[in-house]
């Protein structure tokens, strides 16, 4: 009796550690720009690129150091509703909760502008949000941001 439940334990252990092994949540590698790209073009989207990581710390605080790559753009000829696309991917997942931690200081900073001055936009706003997945970290604030965020989710798996 004792070697039946010893096998059956051992039986349950391995099949324990196989499932871990079963996810599906790897992550390709992607080129950002091309991603952005698609993005724009699926939504008619014409706005103005950030190429310089310098401009990413200063309007996202988003160190240089910690990314392998990025590709952003925003639309500020529009105050009442201004659009900003932020993708990322950091070069760890160290580096990916900081950037995570400033696009959603950014998010957060937007939300409150929306409330005090756009009310009538809140709403669009709360339907964005920060994403991360592996090392890949997204700020999307557009009208259609869920449909934007599911076509960089589909160009990352």
């Amino acid at each position: 009796m004792k070697r039946v439940i010893a096998l059956v334990l051992a039986a349950l252990m391995a099949v324990a550690v196989f499932a871990g092994c079963g996810g599906n949540n790897a992550t390709k590698d992607a080129d950002l720009n091309k991603v952005l790209d698609t993005i724009n073009s699926e939504n008619s989207l014409s706005l103005e690129k950030i190429t310089d990581a310098n401009k990413l710390n200063l309007y996202y605080g988003i160190a240089e150091a910690d990314m392998k790559q990025f590709a952003a753009e925003s639309d500020k000829s529009n105050p009442n509703a201004p659009v900003e696309i932020v993708l990322v991917e950091a070069k760890d997942a160290d580096a990916a909760g900081r950037v995570e931690t400033a696009l959603n200081t950014r998010y957060n900073s937007v939300l409150s502008t929306y409330t005090s001055y756009t009310p009538e936009k809140v709403d669009m706003v709360k339907a964005c949000k920060v994403t991360k997945d592996g090392n890949y970290v997204t700020l999307i604030i557009a009208d259609n941001a869920p449909a934007m965020v599911t076509t960089f989710q589909n160009s990352i798996k």
